[in-house]
């Protein structure tokens, strides 16, 4: 069946672009959230698979190109050149073809000089050899921007293949190549302590933004809403420990992290709303220190902040592995109501007081320094200046006749 309105759409097609023959029409889609912005060609064995999410489809001209690779299972897209494109409307999306399915590079041996653009435009040269392979170049390239995720390789509108080499795609010396790096992003260990004076049985309620979905959660509970929202319940003690009343575990504090939901359709957020999928630092509302004074930094931050100690060893011991992997690090604190408006937390019976203390951070070479002249500066303040920044109470966070709540959490960001 597939097969059949597949070839019905190739039909419609040559009727509306009758200049292109049929054997040389290709059906093709950039607007899948998998397509990064790239043109993939749809084939009849996928159509079925992604015709529900499609509004428009683009015809163009197979020009000197192989035949289509068939669609892996899991998902991902193999790149394609895109020539002559007209548009067609109706509702189907493409996969992609590799410029180079042999692997073979032509016979080049010789270093050249490329440019290395990033999502933000910014640009960098570096000479390489075309016998270079591709994973070991996207390992240069991230080192090179100080990137810790997933990093892709665009040679015009082609995604460059891991296993492949530099000379196999006829990238000259002077030729630009676009890095990017996936959009998945993970938020990490967001950890909620509940203290209160006596033991309590508490309700706790969190919910996502449509851009997030829960990805791990303990104690394990039941999430509801495509993985956005679950409810703990629990009895607080005395001591600071809790009891999951469903499973009966018991625990020092409530567990969760998030990664970006590719598959969510993005809806405009107020302006002071935190995301992960669009979140940065810069030179005004960040401090860039060495890594050696991290640690030191982070726990004379954390106190003032009102964490106690276990919570600030915790946190400094969970991300100082990820931390010293750079020279520099820039950092910042993420306002408590942003993050509120992004993860809300609901808690019953309400705390007196409740403090959620969410860094972001992401690696910068000592190169690239004369950028972050301001942040440097910052990095020499009170780190009381924090307080404003988050928002929290610090005298009440740490007063015990008190019911309160803290998190902590963060994550590593490359922009």
């Amino acid at each position: 069946m597939a097969h059949r309105y597949h070839e019905s759409m190739l039909d419609a097609a040559c009727r509306h672009f009758p200049s292109i023959p049929r054997n040389e029409v290709m059906l093709q889609t950039n607007r899948l959230a998998v397509c990064d912005g790239l043109y993939a060609e749809i084939t009849a064995e996928v159509w079925d698979d992604i015709l529900h999410l499609l509004h428009s489809v683009e015809v163009t001209r197979r020009v000197e190109m192989t035949l289509p690779v068939p669609l892996p299972l899991d998902n991902q897209l193999v790149p394609s050149k895109v020539n002559e494109q007209d548009s067609c409307s109706n509702d189907d999306e493409a996969w992609y073809v590799d410029p180079n399915p042999s692997g073979q590079a032509p016979e080049c041996d010789d270093q050249i000089t490329i440019k290395l653009v990033s999502r933000s435009g910014e640009i960098r040269t570096t000479k390489i050899s075309r016998e270079m392979q591709v994973d070991k170049f996207l390992a240069q390239a991230s080192q090179i921007f100080g990137y810790s995720g997933l990093v892709r390789a665009i040679f015009g509108q082609v995604r460059m293949h891991a296993n492949q080499t530099i000379g196999s795609y006829n990238i000259e010396d002077g030729d630009s190549i676009n890095i990017r790096v996936d959009d998945f992003t993970r938020i990490k260990k967001p950890v909620i302590y509940l203290y209160s004076p006596s033991d309590i049985d508490v309700s706790v309620k969190l919910s996502l933004i449509p851009e997030w979905k829960l990805s791990v959660i303990y104690p394990v509970v039941t999430t509801e809403d495509n993985g956005r929202r679950l409810e703990w319940n629990v009895r607080t003690h005395q001591d600071g420990s809790l009891t999951e009343r469903d499973s009966g575990l018991n625990v020092s504090y409530l567990f969760w992290e998030a990664e970006t939901n590719s598959q969510a359709a993005s809806k405009p957020q107020p302006v002071d709303t935190f995301n992960p999928a669009s979140s940065s630092l810069d030179n005004t509302d960040s401090i860039v220190t060495p890594v050696d004074k991290v640690a030191v930094y982070l726990d004379n931050s954390l106190k003032v902040l009102g964490l106690h100690t276990e919570a600030r060893t915790s946190f400094i011991t969970y991300w100082l592995p990820s931390i010293l992997k750079h020279e520099y690090v820039a950092l910042r604190f993420v306002p408590q109501a942003a993050f509120e408006r992004a993860a809300s937390l609901r808690i019953s019976p309400q705390p007196d007081v409740v403090t959620r203390v969410f860094m972001l951070f992401k690696g910068i070479r000592k190169e690239d320094l004369t950028n972050w002249t301001n942040a440097r500066i910052q990095a020499e303040k009170d780190v009381a200046w924090w307080v404003d920044v988050i928002g929290v109470d610090p005298a009440r966070a740490g007063d015990v006749t008190l019911f309160r709540a803290l998190e902590w959490g963060g994550m590593e960001v490359s922009i």
